[in-house]
């Protein structure tokens, strides 16, 4: 007898329901696509000329620690991200402004929610919120240890 995992149940209009870490972790590469794109509709931020890959280096292991966090039994706080701090540094060394680095961070949270969106009738509508307040929370935590290490000089 099979028992459908609690990250994948379908139900009775035969639509798989899948948790948001597994969405999240699966679309990622989507997930910096769009906000690459999102990116180069910003003047601010493309006058500092970066390569796709210079820009959207970080965004990977972001969005890993993301996903475990969703993940975690326990709902773990946010913890310092190592990945963070290095990153703040490198924009700075890059000639980001501190409000650069907040702008970049709320274009992801877009990318994500909107293609949280896109999947609505993929996900349990009851984690939905408590996952998206996950998310702001690890998204924004980033950001704090990406500007503290930013301002560090």
């Amino acid at each position: 007898m099979n028992i459908p995992s609690a990250s994948s149940v379908s139900t009775a209009k035969g639509v798989s329901i899948e948790s948001v870490a597994n969405i999240l972790e699966r679309e990622s590469r989507t997930v910096i696509e769009d906000w690459l794109a999102s990116v180069g509709l910003e003047s601010d931020l493309t006058a500092i000329p970066l390569t796709s890959d210079e820009r959207t280096s970080h965004l990977p292991q972001l969005l890993r620690d993301l996903v475990a966090r969703l993940r975690s039994k326990a709902r773990s706080k946010a913890s310092l991200s190592k990945a963070a701090g290095i990153h703040g540094d490198l924009r700075r060394a890059q000639g980001y402004t501190a409000g650069m680095t907040v702008q970049e961070s709320r274009l992801l949270q877009v990318a994500i929610f909107s293609m949280l969106h896109k999947h609505v009738r993929c996900l349990d509508v009851n984690a939905l919120l408590p996952d998206v307040a996950i998310i702001a929370d690890e998204v924004d935590a980033q950001l704090k240890q990406q500007v503290l290490c930013f301002m560090a000089v």
